[in-house]
């Protein structure tokens, strides 16, 4: 016999809200704020060279190597407008704490149109719900202001967890908060190895969310597979019972 289904883990960036504009656009603005004029297009591509360097170099906001997830964004924005010419100190340290700051804004993320509606509903299926994401300590605050913080009964970030996806371990202390077996939860995300592979390892049934139809890996089966959220509810119903 199946084990029935009481939770559901959920990944946050981009499966439930995304970023609104894009980085170069953002951190442009805020250039703009204190009188620079720079091209979005320059600063975005410093923007994803300072991002893989720092991810590579101090991997989850370099918690091993003494940083914290504010210390480790400071110092990726520093290095984008440094790329762009900047530098300044004192700028390049307003900049930086504007920005990390900024994106605490609800004005900053588009929430998708079907993750309320999906919530609510696994919700009033009688399922309890938690958040497992790569994330940094803003997630809490992120999630209040954009109106979706009480569908959930615990956050796990990766910030505080001290281990990323897709490591086991940050679904194994999932799984101590859910106070169940990994059989009886679920895991909804749109990363294939962060989220589909990694739930899976540990026994959790993981779904993948494909919004653009952009996965081909042959070992994700059509029922795992969601074009979108709204499709979440009645597989997991089949699961509950």
């Amino acid at each position: 016999m199946r084990a029935p289904l009481r939770w559901v883990l959920w990944d946050v960036k981009d499966t439930l809200l995304k970023v609104r504009a894009s980085v170069g656009e953002q951190y442009c603005k805020e250039a703009d704020r204190v009188g620079l004029n720079l091209s979005p297009v320059e600063v975005e591509a410093a923007f994803r060279q300072a991002y893989r360097h720092h991810s590579s170099r101090y991997p989850n906001y370099g918690i091993a190597q003494g940083l914290d997830g504010r210390s480790w964004w400071m110092r990726v924005v520093r290095d984008t407008f440094c790329q762009c010419r900047v530098q300044d100190p004192a700028l390049l340290n307003t900049m930086a704490h504007n920005l990390y700051q900024n994106f605490c804004n609800a004005e900053n993320w588009e929430v998708f149109p079907d993750s309320q509606k999906t919530l609510e509903r696994c919700s009033s299926l009688g399922l309890e719900l938690g958040v497992v994401s790569n994330f940094d300590s803003r997630l809490e605050e992120i999630l209040r202001v954009c109106g979706l913080l009480s569908h959930f009964r615990f956050l796990i970030t990766s910030e505080e967890a001290g281990i990323a996806k897709p490591s086991p371990a940050i679904f194994n202390q999932a799984l101590q908060k859910c106070g169940v077996l990994a059989a009886n939860v679920a895991h909804i995300g749109d990363h294939y190895v962060n989220d589909y592979l990694a739930s899976r390892s540990v026994g959790i049934h993981g779904f993948l969310l494909d919004r653009r139809d952009k996965h081909n890996q042959p070992d994700v089966p059509q029922e795992h597979r969601l074009s979108s959220l709204e499709e979440l509810p009645s597989l997991l119903q089949q699961h509950m019972h």
